[in-house]
């Protein structure tokens, strides 16, 4: 391209902030899940339960959930700062960014994975309930299994999101191609590192959204 010069860039820094950003995709897309999935299943039984008192601390929960969702990204980073390092040991870098990322993430895939579970057809939780099937055992034989092609496309556009979140944590040194590209192509107009950054973070989403349709397609036809 006219007017760029890519002989400068540090491809080792931008190896380092690669892997930066991988890292924190793998934590918080791990511990989003380990949070996200029970408080889905909660969301789901608890909406459909006629008791009072659990219709109201789903209202409640329900509230919470909606509020964190709500909240734009940046501005949670920053308001949990203080977390983090209580937490972590520190408000920056990967280790800094991964409570965040999980508390922005988590409550967006607990809905993905409701909704998943309600699109299973009544037909077969009602057959399992006629069999003597427990809670538990409906949802770990029977809800799960069905609404697995769900939970899967659920969980990558909640990765894909997460990648959109790590670039944003680089506005307060989350580290990673959005710290990168921020430090070098915003403040020092250097726009090579900034088209090489976005390059790589829509290639990652383009893999994670390849795999994703393939695991989805995969349980589709079984």
């Amino acid at each position: 391209m006219a007017g760029l010069n890519f002989n400068d860039i540090n491809w080792e820094e931008m190896l380092d902030a690669s892997v930066a950003t991988l890292k924190m995709l793998a934590y918080s897309g791990i511990f989003t899940i380990i949070l996200g999935l029970p408080l889905g299943i909660v969301l789901y039984l608890w909406g459909k339960s006629k008791n009072n008192i659990i219709r109201a601390v789903y209202s409640v929960l329900s509230l919470l959930v909606n509020i964190l969702r709500s909240v734009p990204f940046l501005i949670l980073m920053v308001a949990l700062i203080p977390l983090s390092k209580t937490i972590m040991g520190t408000s920056i870098g990967v280790l800094g960014t991964i409570p965040a990322l999980v508390i922005g993430a988590a409550p967006f895939f607990a809905r993905l994975v409701e909704t998943a579970l309600r699109e299973v057809d009544r037909g077969v939780i009602e057959a399992a309930q006629g069999m003597g099937a427990s809670t538990g055992q409906i949802v770990l034989r029977v809800l799960l299994p069905e609404a697995r092609p769900g939970l899967l496309a659920g969980v990558t556009i909640t990765l894909v999101t997460l990648v959109s979140y790590t670039a944003m944590s680089g506005m307060i040194g989350g580290g990673g191609l959005g710290d990168l590209a921020i430090r070098y192509g915003y403040y020092r107009y250097e726009k090579e590192v900034m088209i090489i950054s976005v390059v790589l973070m829509v290639i990652l989403v383009q893999l994670l959204q390849m795999a994703g349709d393939r695991l989805v397609q995969y349980f589709t036809r079984k």
